[in-house]
């Protein structure tokens, strides 16, 4: 089990490994009520600042994460 807090998680880019997109920066999490475990990560499209807030947030699955590094989320988002 690795120990590693939201704030941790926010600092990191989020690519997709499909395409090699910056998908944006992680805002909020979504967690599991009864075991208290992630089910997935809301992230702020990148560019939504300079769009207004046309933007949507994305909902990346913690199933589709693929590799934490130190610097980056690689995950597998279509």
């Amino acid at each position: 089990m690795i120990n590693m807090r939201l704030s941790d998680l926010q600092s990191k880019d989020i690519v997709n490994i499909l395409d090699g997109r910056n998908i944006g920066n992680i805002i909020d999490v979504k967690v599991d009520e009864k075991s208290g475990s992630i089910i997935s990560l809301i992230v702020e499209n990148k560019g939504k600042f300079m769009s207004f807030g046309k933007g949507e947030d994305t909902e990346i699955e913690w199933k589709m994460i693929e590799r934490i590094g130190e610097d980056v989320i690689l995950v597998r988002f279509n």
